[in-house]
């Protein structure tokens, strides 16, 4: 890759501007995808506010309609993303951030050509870091770990950032450095939540994130063994920690009796649980509950930004199957070997979790081990940035049950195809074979199934399967569709431009959006509507594709749609595009300084390859203004044909041409001899830019190219006899209004969220099927329909929205049955089964994108009692508090019929 010297001289921070725009974005992209092939640990990447990115991006793209008139940013300035108190030589950034909101990354080539072109300051550099278990993924740690040491000797407090994968031996050479304590004088310990929790060897070589230091976290120095600080030594008896390697293989659950849902038993007056090693602080090791206190009660603190996990986690530690299990022995369970697994490791570190927040009455539980061995398994979780809830919650579920997975060498199994066999023996069959490989607590508890049906849209072959599923993601209706505004222009005159408003699919093509408003406008066999995007009074493009997205459009732009006959098959057509000028002065007085004004909406049209004449353009553009007409003229002015067509012919030119004797078009044309009192208007043929003019005559000719642009100029007498109003104001595709948005707090169902989930729909075009039968890619309709669910039901509702050019997420209240949820009508498989469910817990996500709080309620089935969980603090909460619109991830559990129980028991008594 060659690029450019950039050896210039800046003066006041300014450059000579040796590039230009084109040049620094392709010098840009060209060292980012260098970059980008040849990532490796610690490689450095500089944070650039996005503010000024933004701006830059702007003047480097001049050819985006948003850049038009980009000017050059001045000086980087990364101002509004650091702490405004602390040392400039060293700037923090501001907590929270989101990258391509706040900020942006690029690489230390890139930065070092963005300071010679522009300087600026301050530079905030961050490393490259590797993470991952079995499969290695690269990311820049854009917050390092910062913790806060405590010096022992005078209790003062420093605060020393150092990389989460740094050595603990790297932090001794840090902190030894700060303090001027020498390396065999100093002991610094885990000091988390101000307790001893381990010493921290200066010998070891595991990570600050293996050692479970969490951001902002306390550590303690003391030298040569002592101390004066006073919190220390009353934690002198807490001071070194164990990982465990097993499960507790004790039976007795919290009440030391009978296993009841969530683990209570009304057996015993307290909790007995045998004392066991572990990393997690909760204070002490697992510990007996005093008389009259309740498990189950434990908040969990937050270690920054964790209440997602927080609020997930709360919600399976009351799930009543999961939490009976994991606070028994399942030692033998653990599948060590298991390569979809993490080697037992997560289901060990979630157990003795469990088992802390079932034994540790209301203090709070700190789950550092968990969060670092999440951190080493999923990356993604990594770090002290907001994630999602239910994301987590899909990757624990799947994690737990590869790592408890009963199946040690799962069997290869050949599916057979349905062959028109009856649903009941197909389901049956391929759920078997589900699991002869996956066998699990979780899959016993957790797992359902599903019918999907694919149709192929051209031979109509018929695909069924039946899948299994561990929760259901519903979209909100809301969600499914989108409103569409959209002005419908009459080319043949026979009616004024009118606006339509259409429902279209949110995920749907141009031909969803066309069919949508051929309904709306009852538009005939025999015609067809042409899309377009108009911007700054010309068409900045057309949607002549079908198939294309119409995620592309945006709702702040303006669409019209060009009502047309439709071509005769074999046709060579050319569109005629018809610009208005002059509105404020004359366009021949513009054409000298090459600077037309325009104004209103273009007209489109098709036409033939044949030669026009200034007569037929001139009868277009009668035909497209007649029903704006103010009062009725009289009727000698040029026809031409009804439809707005024009005749045939042949012609390759890209644009129209004049082929009269004077054909070159030129801004310097006499602009007397523009006026022809045999037309109806002014017309002057134009080129894409609209620089260039021509007038146009009568009998002048025009060989049609693709795309044919002329100008008609109003003046005061087009103005008084045409109301040029129904040119001008296009609506935008849609504008959300006080009333749109009061909208969006109305209720809906939880029952019409799991109907659009169900709903019948033509996959996305980006999600195409191949078709068996056609042997090609069809946009296939599907079905789903629900065939056997789980004890444990949960709904995921899908609050947040992401397309191209737009995330949100939406408030709307899901009115959700706490009691008696009937699900038997949305059950293909009649199975006798009770279908009755109870809601139990709810993760709740409150605030926007990119933030927000995590928080979750929770059921203690037995005293039939809802609490609410907001990180370490629980309090109790009425059930009438339950339903907000903050609901995210609702857990429900199967209400049995009481011969249900009976027929469950005496299974269990036979195994």
């Amino acid at each position: 890759m060659t690029i450019p010297n950039s050896d210039f001289m800046i003066e006041n921070g300014v450059s000579d501007l040796p590039f230009t725009p084109e040049e620094e974005k392709r010098i840009v992209s060209e060292l980012t995808t260098e970059s980008e092939n040849n990532l490796k640990e610690g490689n450095l990447y500089f944070v650039i506010s996005k503010r000024w990115h933004t701006s830059w991006q702007k003047y480097v793209d001049q050819s985006s309609r948003e850049s038009l008139e980009a000017s050059r940013p001045g000086p980087i300035d990364n101002s509004d993303i650091i702490e405004s108190e602390g040392d400039i030589n060293d700037p923090q950034l501001r907590r929270l951030l989101v990258e391509g909101e706040d900020y942006v990354l690029v690489p230390q080539e890139v930065w070092k050509r963005l300071v010679d072109w522009y300087s600026g300051r301050p530079p905030i550099a961050r490393k490259m870091i590797c993470q991952g278990f079995y499969s290695k993924s690269y990311s820049v740690e854009v917050y390092p770990l910062c913790l806060m040491l405590t010096d022992g000797r005078d209790e003062s407090r420093t605060a020393i950032r150092l990389g989460k994968q740094a050595s603990v031996r790297e932090l001794y050479e840090k902190v030894c450095a700060v303090t001027g304590v020498a390396q065999e004088k100093a002991q610094i310990w885990d000091y988390f939540d101000k307790r001893k929790n381990g010493l921290l060897y200066p010998s070891s070589n595991r990570s600050l994130e293996e050692s479970r230091l969490q951001m902002d976290q306390d550590i303690l120095l003391e030298v040569d063994g002592s101390s004066s600080s006073q919190a220390a030594m009353s934690s002198a008896g807490n001071e070194l920690a164990l990982v465990p390697l097993e499960p507790s293989r004790s039976r007795v659950t919290i009440a030391g009796g009978p296993t009841l849902p969530n683990g209570h038993s009304t057996s015993s007056k307290f909790s007995l649980f045998p004392r066991i090693t572990s990393e997690d602080d909760g204070g002490d090791s697992l510990s007996i509950l005093g008389k009259g206190e309740k498990g189950g009660l434990a908040g969990l603190s937050n270690l920054g930004n964790t209440c997602f996990m927080n609020s997930a986690l709360q919600c399976l530690a009351h799930t009543p199957p999961i939490v009976e299990y994991f606070l028994q022995d399942y030692s033998d369970d653990i599948n060590r070997d298991n390569p979809l697994g993490m080697c037992g490791e997560l289901a060990i570190a979630f157990g003795d979790l469990m088992k802390k927040l079932w034994s540790s009455g209301r203090n709070a539980v700190a789950p550092r081990t968990f969060k670092t061995k999440l951190a080493r398994f999923a990356p993604q979780f990594s770090g002290y940035n907001q994630h999602d809830s239910q994301e987590l919650l899909a990757f624990l579920l799947d994690g737990l049950h590869e790592d408890l997975n009963k199946v040690k060498r799962k069997p290869y199994v050949e599916l057979k195809d349905s062959d028109s066999r009856p649903d009941d023996e197909v389901a049956e069959e391929l759920w078997n074979y589900h699991k002869a490989r996956n066998d699990s607590v979780i899959v016993n508890v957790c797992q359902g199934q599903y019918k999907s049906t694919l149709v192929c849209p051209v031979c109509g072959k018929i695909s069924i399967t039946f899948d299994p599923f561990m929760y259901l993601s519903l979209p909100l209706p809301s969600t499914l569709t989108r409103v569409m505004t959209v002005t419908v222009f009459y080319c043949d005159g026979s009616c004024l431009p009118m606006p339509y408003t259409v429902t279209v699919p949110k995920q749907g093509s141009c031909r969803d959006l066309v069919t949508a408003l051929g309904t709306a406008c009852c538009l005939a066999d025999d015609e067809s509507l042409l899309l377009a995007e108009v911007y700054d009074h010309k068409i900045f493009r057309y949607f002549e594709n079908p198939l294309e997205s119409l995620s592309v459009i945006k709702d702040d732009e303006h669409i019209v749609a060009y009502r047309l006959n439709q071509m005769p098959k074999g046709s060579r057509n050319a569109k005629l595009e018809i610009l208005h000028g002059g509105q404020d002065r004359a366009v021949l007085e513009s054409v000298k300084g090459r600077d037309a004004k325009l104004f209103g909406t273009p007209f489109v049209t098709y036409v033939n390859k044949e030669p026009l004449s200034g007569t037929d353009i001139d009868a277009v553009i009668s035909g497209f203004l007649s029903p704006l007409q103010k009062v009725q003229a009289p009727s000698n002015i040029h026809k031409g044909n009804d439809n707005g067509h024009l005749a045939d012919a042949t012609a390759d030119e890209t644009s129209g041409s004049l082929s009269s004797p004077d054909t070159e078009i030129s801004p310097d044309t006499e602009i007397d001899e523009a006026s022809d009192r045999e037309l109806s208007f002014r017309i002057f043929l134009t080129d894409e830019r609209g620089l260039n003019f021509k007038p146009l005559q009568s009998e002048s000719s025009v060989s049609p190219g693709i795309i044919t642009r002329v100008l008609v100029e109003w003046n005061e007498g087009e103005h008084e006899k045409y109301d040029s109003n129904y040119l001008s104001d296009l609506p935008e595709v849609h504008k959300t209004s006080f009333s749109a948005k009061k909208k969006k707090q109305e209720a809906i169902s939880l029952f019409s969220c799991l109907e659009a989930f169900l709903a019948e729909e033509p996959l996305g075009p980006d999600d195409m099927w191949f078709c068996p039968s056609c042997k090609e890619h069809r946009q296939a309709n599907k079905k789903l329909d629900l065939w056997k669910l789980p004890d444990i039901l949960v709904f995921h509702l899908k609050r947040f929205t992401y397309s191209r050019y737009l995330k949100n997420k939406l408030d709307t209240l899901v009115n959700f049955p706490i009691h008696d949820l009937d699900l038997r009508e949305y059950v293909k498989n009649k199975n006798g089964e009770s279908y009755v469910y109870e809601l139990y817990a709810v993760s709740n996500h409150y605030g926007g994108l990119g933030g927000g709080h995590y928080t979750a309620y929770a059921k203690l089935i037995d005293d039939n009692k809802w609490y609410h969980f907001d990180d370490s603090h629980v309090s109790s909460a009425n059930e009438s508090e339950i339903k907000t619109s903050a609901a995210y991830v609702l857990f429900y559990r199967r209400v049995r019929s009481d011969t249900e129980k009976q027929t469950a028991g005496m299974s269990s008594d036979m195994d």
